[in-house]
């Protein structure tokens, strides 16, 4: 009976073993002595190699570790992508306003020459508002936090709230993400457009000529532009303005702010510059124009709509990017903070996979005494 214990406490204490030779096999002859088998393991025990058993727990956590410390590698990447983009977004910006400045000096010195003949011009003439075109402006991605959903839920306001006065409605979208939702939706459409990352003049010509074809056609009697502004990095506005008619007062006297992507302490800023608007250029009253003022006028029009809707697009452009870069910004953080906990959980598991190993080697070893 006694040899009988012996060798089930041997079995047991063997199954907590990764070496084949750690206890013996051999067994001592019926009525012999088994102190030699009593200080066989004895070394076995004092020689056994430190080996940590994991579950399926434990293995299961540490590639969920591995796997969430590569998506925050990811995501910090992104981050970086997204902040040299706004950089390339603010350069193009700088780059359109001598155009811009010019473009409202000449505009504001003919307005001063013509005075009240301007009115008669068809692109700044009010009439009565019957119907409206809305031209919203998102994006073409997500992963930009609320950038895309906050002027979805702008422009489907807006358009209840035209429908409410009576005012017949479509929308002229720019974007893939607006585009889907309001296609699935059955909206009335008039056009969509893509935004890209890289605005340029060609896309803001399509857009700009589509707007102006459709109010001199009579097909609509006022266009407004729904964008989001650029204020930081870390907000962004909806915004709503009427492009279409234009109002003469509006383009000769507004301003413009132009914004520059900083770093300081490795932290991504933004510093704002508003800028006054351009002096009227002046006219001698004996210039002799070639062409009618009018004429001159009525062609730098569609220019300056051209350079409004290129404007927005950039903007609307940097907000996306502000956004993306906040959104994987938290990202990293949440994967940060997630892989700490997970971390945690690891070192409980295999501490306590080896308590539980440590336990079953000492009780294997006093049923021995």
């Amino acid at each position: 009976m006694k040899f009988l214990c012996v060798a089930a406490a041997l079995a047991t204490a063997t199954a907590f073993t990764t070496s084949p030779a750690a206890f013996t096999t051999s067994s001592p002859a019926v009525g012999g002595a088994v102190h030699n088998v009593f200080t066989e393991t004895g070394n076995a025990h004092r020689n056994r190699r430190a080996t940590i058993v994991m579950d399926g727990k434990a293995n299961a956590i540490r590639d969920r570790i591995t796997t969430v410390n590569n998506t925050k590698k990811i995501t910090s990447a992104m981050k970086l992508v997204a902040a040299a983009k706004v950089r390339r977004a603010q350069d193009s910006v700088l780059a359109t306003r001598p155009f811009s400045e010019t473009l409202q000096s000449v505009f504001g010195g003919l307005i001063n020459r013509l005075g009240g003949e301007a009115a008669d011009l068809p692109l700044l003439t009010q009439r009565e508002v019957n119907k409206v075109t809305l031209v919203v402006i998102t994006g073409d991605r997500g992963l930009c936090g609320g950038y895309n959903s906050m002027m979805i839920k702008k422009a489907e306001a807006r358009f209840k709230e035209l429908k409410a006065q009576n005012i017949d409605c479509d929308m002229i979208l720019i974007g893939k993400k607006g585009a889907t939702y309001f296609q699935r939706r059955e909206y009335p459409i008039r056009k969509s457009f893509d935004c890209g990352q890289n605005p340029n003049s060609k896309e803001a010509l399509a857009i700009s000529e589509e707007i102006i074809n459709s109010f001199l056609s009579g097909e609509t009697d006022a266009v407004e532009l729904m964008y989001t502004k650029f204020v930081s990095l870390i907000a962004s506005s909806p915004s709503v303005r009427t492009l279409v008619p234009f109002s003469a007062s509006e383009i000769s006297q507004k301003g413009d702010e132009v914004f520059q992507l900083t770093s300081s302490g490795g932290d991504f800023g933004v510093e704002r510059k508003e800028l006054d608007a351009a002096e009227p250029q002046e006219f001698p009253n004996d210039m002799i124009f070639e062409q009618d003022p009018l004429q001159i006028v009525n062609s730098i029009l569609p220019l300056y709509l051209n350079g409004q809707i290129l404007r927005t697009l950039q903007e609307s452009v940097a907000s996306e990017l502000a956004a993306r870069m906040q959104s994987m910004q938290s990202a990293s953080d949440n994967a940060g903070a997630l892989s700490k906990k997970l971390s945690q959980e690891y070192n409980r598991a295999r501490q306590a996979a080896v308590t539980q190993e440590i336990l079953e080697i000492v009780a294997g070893a006093t049923a021995l005494e």
